[in-house]
């Protein structure tokens, strides 16, 4: 193969790989914040700063433009009790060890940042921390 298309065909595998990492971790998130079934502005706006402080927003990507894809796919889990298949979905598509080990704060990050945690995100919260902690 000609060094230069395998060189522009590498960088296209990176952003594609890390951009489906990126919806994951957004999935997770979102999760946390759907599962008291109460979206609460702090709980979104920690989210939108996760993704900024991680470096998720790029010309390609960005929480605004994924959030509502997110917010559906993670509503239909939790309405359809397919929150276990949605946590293997997102562990099959984060292979990022640094990513994977952060996941947990970030998600106790988003659970928290209404100063209310409840039973559910607990649930939720200690699945994480056995599947990324």
């Amino acid at each position: 193969m000609n060094p230069r298309l395998r060189d522009l065909y590498a960088n296209v595998a990176i952003h594609a790989t890390a951009d489906r990492e990126h919806e994951a971790v957004l999935d997770l998130l979102v999760l946390m914040l759907v599962a008291d079934r109460h979206i609460d502005h702090d709980e979104l706006d920690e989210i939108r700063s996760i993704s900024e402080d991680s470096g998720f927003e790029t010309s390609t990507f960005s929480f605004e433009q994924y959030e509502g894809q997110a917010v559906a796919k993670v509503r239909a889990a939790v309405a359809g009790g397919g929150v276990d298949a949605l946590l293997d979905d997102i562990d099959a598509r984060i292979a990022n060890t640094v990513l994977r080990q952060a996941l947990f704060s970030a998600a106790r990050d988003v659970a928290g940042a209404d100063d209310l945690v409840d039973a559910t995100e607990e649930s939720i919260l200690g699945q994480v921390a056995a599947r990324f902690g």
